[in-house]
């Protein structure tokens, strides 16, 4: 059956009654008149372009605060717009709050640039020039945020530069306001480089995938589609660059002045990011608190994918703030806005610290209890006071989520019913759900019945696995996308919002292949690959199966620009397995002689068919076997269905 011949259609549509009455439940129950969350993100706003449009050199849209301008006007006044009853009213306030940008004053010497990027980019007023924390995601936005403080607040050079954490928001926009070549220090907790490169590209391509649905990559600004994503507004899609640090923060206590400014450092792994530090500014009493605070409930699990982050030690972590620096009387951070006064500063970070310690808790005990992931998911709640704070709304993360993620670092995937040891693919598993609910017409009638009474997370589950054991079941693909565009209409959570939409919006139209709307990881952070992630990464890349039969070793000597042996290792590839050790091996295939950056020739085959710089002796076919079974990685593979 085609789409013209069913009485479905592949339209956007609008809120269902029945999402009109959830959305509306929200008004009542939390205080939309509490304004101290407003109040606190138009604070000492300087200055702000009437228009924010930020573009390539070949006129690709960067970054744009324009394309939210339905929300209001962004610029310091909340305009009193009825909610769209497409939008669940907390997220569309969030939303709001989020789409003030400009150049704020946080206290005398700390300015921030919001609204710019997903990210926030603060200055910090040196003797001479600023110290810059976490420049962003594209150079593009960087450079336009580092204009916009110098036009209002003078010309200075950078003296500095933190990264906060290890994600690319923090740190990707670097060489927009600063080059290698300019000396500059750059000071990032320890293991920095080793979280930032490992994290984004052995799972690169997944997580990049992953992420189209989590920020919405595909779908427009507007009270049908994108919103806040709770840390921010979208993700800005310029150029993405790393400079490696150049101080490198191993212990909390640890203090640096640059420029005339101190600083005094909190290590708290494992939180936000495997690798993040606090800041603290004794000379101003200000605590930076890098993203380990937020506007919203945070993440323990990322819907892109990432390691699960440590709910225990982050509220440990926030409570070694407070006990360290809890005079402070702003906190700031890298997403949303400060917070100011003592009395609030402390509230503020107990809070977070609070929500992040009840999710642990609470899921281990009901962990302890017998319950499985969903069902824990589906029995969590904050305590009633928690629940009524803005800032510890799920705008980001949700407790869904985050309790499945506590569950996941404690117990693993799997849930202890031995039915549940070896399932089905969901191909296979689709197609005997099929073959047993017999009359597919039927069950789409049942479907629609469901539908109609607002029971959308059934009907989109039903009409997926009809998806999945019939992709060209137009009437399942453009049921279950009506079904998942009600649940995104509905949900608070903007990552979820997005996932729903961009679920939807590919099972009416296919997957969008444009890589333009794509975040890219910088090709330069391969540069910095010390040689086990460059064998871990070989390693990746090849089929161990369709290589099982395959024995290979070699010595590799990695040169510096003098010729001067630098290191050496063995690697072989063992029954297709990828491994490695330090030395120098007697018998072997081939020797291999090169600097370090000659080995990425070996995951390009384009680069490979003409290598350069790399000197062999032994087997001249030994590239070529090492590379046989190489696999290439597919940057749109499907998800919504098989």
């Amino acid at each position: 059956m085609t789409a013209q011949e069913s009485a479905l259609n592949a339209e956007q549509k609008q809120a269902t009654e029945a999402t009109t009455k959830e959305n509306a439940r929200y008004f009542s129950f939390l205080d939309f008149a509490d304004e101290r969350e407003y109040a606190n993100a138009t604070r000492g706003l300087i200055a702000a372009p009437a228009s924010l449009d930020i573009r390539s050199d070949d006129g690709k849209v960067i970054w744009s605060q324009d394309a939210y301008g339905f929300l209001g006007d962004g610029v310091g006044v909340l305009i009193d717009k009825e909610v769209p009853d497409t939008a669940n009213p907390s997220l569309w306030r969030n939303t709001q709050l989020n789409h003030f940008y400009g150049l704020f004053d946080v206290i005398d010497g700390i300015y921030q640039v919001r609204g710019y990027d997903m990210s926030n980019i603060t200055f910090i007023r040196g003797d001479e020039g600023w110290i810059v924390f976490d420049p962003l995601i594209s150079a593009e936005c960087a450079k336009a945020a580092y204009e916009l403080v110098t036009e209002h607040l003078g010309k200075r050079p950078i003296s500095a530069v933190v990264y906060s954490h290890t994600h690319i928001d923090h740190y990707g926009g670097v060489e927009g306001i600063i080059s290698a070549e300019d000396g500059v220090p750059i000071i990032a907790p320890e293991h920095f480089m080793e979280f930032a490169i490992s994290e984004n590209l052995f799972a690169g391509t997944a997580m990049g995938r992953r992420s189209t649905y989590q920020y919405g990559a595909f779908l427009e600004p507007g009270p049908c589609g994108c919103l806040s994503l709770g840390i921010g507004i979208g993700q800005s899609k310029g150029t993405t660059s790393l400079l490696p640090p150049t101080i490198t923060i191993t212990e909390t206590g640890q203090t640096h002045t640059i420029d005339g400014v101190t600083m005094v450092f909190q290590l708290t792994p494992g939180t936000e990011a495997p690798a993040e530090m606090n800041t603290f500014f004794p000379d101003m009493n200000a605590l930076w608190i890098a993203e380990n605070c937020t506007a919203t409930m945070h993440n323990f699990y990322t819907l892109r994918g990432a390691q699960v982050r440590d709910g225990n030690a982050w509220a440990k972590y926030l409570m070694e703030a407070l006990s360290l620096y809890g005079d402070a009387e702003v906190v700031f951070s890298a997403h949303n806005w400060p917070h100011w006064g003592n009395a609030d500063v402390r509230e503020y970070i107990i809070n977070t610290a609070t929500m992040n310690k009840f999710i642990h808790d609470q899921t281990m005990m009901f962990i302890n209890e017998g319950y499985t992931p969903n069902e824990i998911s589906h029995k969590i709640a904050l305590p009633a006071p928690l629940e009524k704070v803005w800032y510890t709304r799920q705008y980001y993360g949700t407790l869904s989520h985050n309790a499945r993620a506590v569950y996941q670092k404690y117990m693993g995937f799997y849930d202890a019913n031995p039915v549940n040891l070896n399932p089905l693919t969901p191909v296979d598993e689709a197609h005997k759900f099929v073959e047993y609910l017999g009359d597919t017409d039927a069950v789409l009638a049942k479907a629609r019945k469901d539908y109609a009474e607002g029971n959308y997370q059934w009907v989109a589950r039903i009409t997926n696995l009809l998806v999945f054991a019939d992709p060209q079941n137009v009437d399942a693909r453009l049921l279950c996308a009506d079904a998942l565009e009600q649940l995104g209409y509905q949900s608070e959570s903007g990552p979820w919002r997005c996932c729903y939409l961009t679920g939807a919006l590919e099972l009416r139209h296919g997957i969008n292949t444009d890589r333009s709307h794509m975040v890219e990881g910088s090709r330069k952070i391969l540069k910095y690959l010390d040689a086990p992630m460059l064998f871990d990464y070989l390693g990746i890349l090849t089929d161990a199966n369709a290589a099982q039969g395959q024995n290979i070793k070699v010595n590799i000597h990695f040169i510096d620009p003098s010729g001067s042996a630098r290191e050496s290792w063995i690697l072989q590839i063992r029954h297709g397995v990828v491994l490695y050790e330090p030395g120098t091996a007697e018998k072997v295939d081939a020797t291999l002689t090169m600097p370090k950056i000659a080995f990425l020739q070996l995951f390009s085959k384009e680069a490979l068919a003409n290598p350069r710089g790399i000197k062999i002796d032994g087997d001249a076919q030994i590239l070529e076997k090492l590379t046989k079974h190489q696999v290439a990685f597919d940057p749109f593979f499907n998800i919504i269905e098989p």
